[in-house]
C-alpha cells in the first residue's frame, strides 16, 4: 500500500502558519515580480479567482473581497516544506519527496494498524507541528494513491482522508475520476482518450491493453496497469540526479543596454555555479537566453538562445561566467527592449567521476585543478556564513536584478531578523 500525503494550497497555507488571523480570510501567492497569481486559499477559489490569472486583471475583486496578497517567498516554502517532509520521514519507514508538497510513503508494513487511523494522526501531528494543513490518499498502487488523495481533497465527508482498500472502493474511485485527471494524462492524450470514447479512469481500465500501449506507448500500458491495482511504480527513495540547472527572471524593468544584460547574465550564470556545486555536479554544456517582451506593441518581438559546449566539464564560477558573456555577445541585438534573460548548465556530470580533463589543449586547466576548487569552497563558506552574495564575481549584482516583491511576508523561519518575538 502506498499513500500520498499533499498539503493543502501550500504556499498560501505557508502565509498563514504565521498570520492566524487568515485562517478564513481568501489568500493569493503570486508568481515572480509579482505577476500572476500561482496559489489561492480554498477561499479564494470560492471567488472564482483562477489559477494563472494576472494580478492587473483582477485587482478590483481583489480589493473589493479584502484578499491577503502575498509575494512568492521560496526561502519560506522550502524550508517549511523540509519540516513537514522530516516529520512524514519519522512516520512511515521510507519516503519519496515527489514535490515541494507532495510525498508518497511506503504502508506495506503497516497491516496491522487500522489505515484510516493512523492517517488521521498523521494529518493531525503535521498539522500540530508545522501548522500546514495536509490531505492523505492510500491505495494499493501509486497511481491509486493520487486519485484517492484527490478524492480527500474534493469531499468534506471523507475529513481530508480516503482509502481505497476493497475492489468495490477502487472501482467507485474510478467512475468518479474524469480521464483527464489521472496522474501521468496529459492535455493530448485526454483528448485522444475522449476520442476513443474513453471518459473516466474506470473506462481506462477496461481499454484493450493493445490500443492503450500502441497509442500511449509504454508509459500508458503502466498507469493502465496501475489503475488495475498492479503496482508498476517503485518508491524512488534517492533524488534523480539533475539533467539541467536554470537560473532565468523576468526583469522588473526594461532592459535595452548590453551592459545591463551582461549583469544581468553574469548574476544568473554565478546562481547556476553555486547550484552546480551544491549538487556536487560538473556542467558540459551553458546555454543562454534573452527576450524581448511578447506583449510589446510595436511588434519588435525577439527570442535569442545560443548554447555552446563548455572547454571541459566545471562548476567553477570564473569559468562558466566567461562563457556565458562570450554567448551573450553572440546573440545581442542593439536597438531591441529585453524583459527576460536566463543561464542554463547541462550536460552535468557527477564531480567523482571526472577528475581529469576532457581537454585535448594543455593550456587549459582542468576542473580538477586544487586553485580553482579551494577558491570555490572559500567563497561558498562565507556566503554560507554572512549570508548570500556577500562574496562574488565584480560582474554579478545581485541586488539589482532581484524580483519585485511588494507584498512578500518575512523570513519567519530562515532569517534571526524576521523571527517572531513574544512579549510577555
Amino acid at each position: 500500500m502506498f499513500a500520498l500525503v499533499d498539503c493543502n494550497n501550500f504556499y498560501a497555507s505557508c502565509e498563514r502558519t504565521f498570520r492566524p488571523e487568515l485562517r478564513l480570510r481568501p489568500v493569493v501567492v503570486l508568481s515572480n515580480n509579482d505577476g500572476c497569481i500561482i496559489a489561492r486559499s480554498e477561499e479564494a477559489k470560492a471567488l472564482g479567482i483562477k489559477m494563472g490569472t494576472p494580478e492587473f486583471k483582477c485587482r478590483d475583486l481583489l480589493k473589493k473581497h479584502n484578499v491577503s496578497v502575498f509575494s512568492s517567498n521560496y526561502s519560506l516554502y522550502g524550508d517549511m516544506s523540509s519540516r513537514v517532509m522530516r516529520l512524514l520521514g519519522k512516520l512511515a519507514p521510507e519516503i519519496e519527496v515527489y514535490s515541494i508538497d507532495e510525498a508518497f510513503l511506503d504502508m506495506s508494513s503497516f497491516t496491522r494498524f487500522d489505515l484510516t487511523d493512523y492517517a488521521r494522526h498523521m494529518r493531525k501531528t503535521v498539522r500540530q507541528h508545522t501548522g500546514i494543513p495536509v490531505c492523505v490518499g492510500i491505495a494499493p498502487t501509486k497511481t491509486l494513491a493520487k486519485i484517492a488523495n484527490r478524492i480527500a481533497k474534493k469531499n468534506q465527508e471523507n475529513q481530508g482522508v480516503c482509502i481505497l482498500k476493497s475492489h468495490e472502493e477502487i472501482y467507485s474511485a474510478l467512475e468518479r475520476t474524469k480521464v483527464e485527471d489521472i496522474w501521468g494524462i496529459g492535455r493530448q492524450w485526454s483528448k485522444q482518450l475522449q476520442a476513443k470514447r474513453i471518459e473516466t479512469a474506470a473506462d481506462l481500465v477496461v481499454a484493450s491493453p493493445a490500443w492503450v500501449r500502441k497509442n500511449l506507448h509504454i508509459v500508458g500500458a503502466r498507469i493502465q496497469s496501475e489503475l488495475q491495482g498492479t503496482s508498476c511504480l517503485e518508491m524512488e527513495l534517492v533524488r534523480p540526479a539533475k539533467q539541467s540547472i536554470c537560473t532565468s527572471r523576468s526583469f522588473g524593468r526594461s532592459v535595452s543596454s548590453l551592459a545591463e544584460l551582461q549583469q544581468a547574465v553574469a548574476t544568473f550564470a554565478g546562481k547556476c555555479a553555486v547550484k552546480l556545486r551544491q549538487e556536487n555536479a560538473l556542467a558540459s554544456m551553458l546555454t543562454v537566453f534573452i527576450a524581448a517582451s511578447p506583449f510589446d506593441e510595436s511588434g519588435n518581438r525577439y527570442w535569442g538562445t545560443r548554447t555552446a559546449a563548455l572547454p571541459y566539464p566545471t562548476q567553477n564560477s570564473i569559468i562558466i561566467l566567461r562563457a556565458a558573456e562570450t554567448i551573450l555577445a553572440g546573440i545581442f541585438q542593439d536597438g531591441m527592449v529585453y524583459k527576460k534573460a536566463g543561464v542554463i548548465v547541462s550536460g552535468l556530470v557527477p564531480r567523482a567521476s571526472c577528475s581529469t580533463t576532457l581537454s585535448l589543449f594543455p593550456e587549459e586547466e582542468p576542473v580538477a585543478n586544487e586553485r580553482d576548487a579551494s577558491l570555490m569552497q572559500v567563497m561558498d563558506a562565507i556566503n554560507q556564513r554572512y549570508g548570500r552574495s556577500a562574496v562574488h564575481l565584480a560582474s554579478e549584482n545581485n541586488n539589482s536584478w532581484k524580483p519585485n516583491q511588494a507584498n512578500l511576508s518575512p523570513n519567519r523561519t530562515t532569517s534571526w531578523n524576521d523571527i517572531i518575538e513574544v512579549k510577555v
